[in-house]
């Protein structure tokens, strides 16, 4: 047995690196713990605290594009964020101009959810325990 004991972070590319830092900084409100540009891959690699627990890795590269080999073909279908109130969060996305779906609510769980994407087309839920 490997006895994971959690996710620690989650690396998100993007090809635009300080509109997603904008986003992900001053929009999602999430932390900056390190932030490093690598002169040799001409790329930064800004590491984000999600409210002080989780770290998402946001990578940047010069020659960002869709990759179409493993694993990456497969994709990350959406990454989820736990709130608590949807319907505020979305009043609050859409002020900062930010695409959000209407509310959703799960036929399984009867919990309220939503969707809406980075700036590089990442999908992205805020879904309400």
């Amino acid at each position: 047995m490997l006895n994971i004991q959690k996710i620690h972070h989650v690396a998100i590319l993007t090809d635009d690196y300080e509109k997603s830092k904008k986003f992900y900084t001053e929009i999602l409100g999430f932390e900056i713990i390190n932030e490093v540009y690598r002169e040799e891959r001409k790329s930064y690699k800004l590491d984000l605290a999600v409210n002080g627990q989780y770290q998402i890795e946001l990578f940047s590269f010069p020659d960002y594009r869709e990759r179409g080999s493993y694993p990456e073909s497969k994709g990350l279908r959406h990454l989820a964020f736990q709130v608590d109130d949807v319907a505020s969060s979305i009043v609050f996305l859409r002020d900062k101009g930010v695409k959000v779906e209407d509310m959703r609510i799960d036929a399984y769980t009867n919990k309220k959810f939503t969707f809406f994407e980075d700036p590089n087309g990442q999908p992205l839920e805020l879904y309400e325990m």
